[in-house]
């Protein structure tokens, strides 16, 4: 991850998208990547899916496979090797859906590209210190701690332990009745 402390925005020279959500995301984010950047700056993709997206030229988008690197050495490999493409920018789609949940968070610590997240919407945010607000804002949506549901999630939590506690409880008790009057054999 660069550039997370100063926040500062390199020149866009090649951006890497994790393709870790609905396949609707990415084709309307490379859209409006292409248009923010130029058409000169090319988009690879790491992906799970077979095809390529709409939208992207199968002679100049580099796809990355996650399904052809299984085990430890094959990982390693992608990850030098995206590191060795030397992106500019690394797109990341948190859409709540759970795909490549721990490959897009490996590939954000691994390779050296100034980050940001895509939500559902085809929004983004940078990932660095200047946008730590945003990027906790979309956590507790996502963990329903934010809105209406925040108080509702709240009190379950809250109230889990005694839940818990009470039903141990009436177990062992009705277990120990039991016992006692001979109902196991």
């Amino acid at each position: 991850m660069r550039s997370f402390l100063t926040g500062r925005q390199p020149d866009a020279t090649a951006i890497l998208l994790v393709e870790s959500g609905s396949r609707g995301i990415v084709e309307a984010l490379a859209r409006g990547l292409r248009q923010s950047w130029g058409e000169g700056v090319p988009i690879h993709l790491v992906s799970c899916f077979a095809a390529l997206p709409e939208g992207f030229d199968p002679a100049t988008t580099r796809v990355y496979r996650v399904g052809d690197y299984r085990g430890r050495q094959a990982r390693g490999k992608l990850y030098r090797e995206l590191a060795g493409n030397r992106y500019s920018h690394m797109g990341i789609v948190c859409s709540g859906e759970p795909l490549m949940t721990k490959w897009k968070w490996a590939l954000a610590l691994r390779v050296p590209a100034k980050v940001f997240v895509v939500n559902e919407n085809g929004d983004y945010f940078w990932l660095d210190r200047r946008h730590l607000g945003n990027a906790a804002r979309f956590v507790l949506f996502r963990a329903g701690l934010e809105g209406a549901g925040a108080v509702r999630t709240i009190a379950r939590v809250a109230a889990f332990p005694f839940t818990f506690l009470y039903l141990l409880l009436y177990a062992t008790v009705v277990h120990t009745r039991r016992a006692l009057r001979g109902g196991y054999r």
